[in-house]
């Protein structure tokens, strides 16, 4: 059985990946945006992370994890197209 998040563990969890993406990436958002950015960053990553076979740890954590990655790789495209 999997690891199942609920919408407000995933709006907690999505914003803080977005936030420290933002700061990594030294971009700044509001919180509004870091949200979404790590919600969206999640998808992402879960969809490339599962093509190459990468299985993350199935607790908030590893949501975590895989949130950061995603809004990390997202930011960074935004950061080339605003070149």
């Amino acid at each position: 059985m999997g690891f199942e998040i609920g919408w407000f563990l995933t709006i907690i969890v999505g914003g803080l990946a977005g936030w420290l993406a933002g700061k990594l990436m030294d971009m700044r958002f509001g919180i509004f945006m870091n949200i979404i950015i790590g919600i969206v960053g999640a998808a992402v990553a879960a969809a490339i992370f599962r093509r190459l076979g990468i299985f993350v740890e199935g607790d908030w954590l590893g949501y975590l994890i895989t949130s950061f990655v995603g809004a990390s790789l997202l930011l960074f495209i935004a950061k080339l197209v605003r070149r």
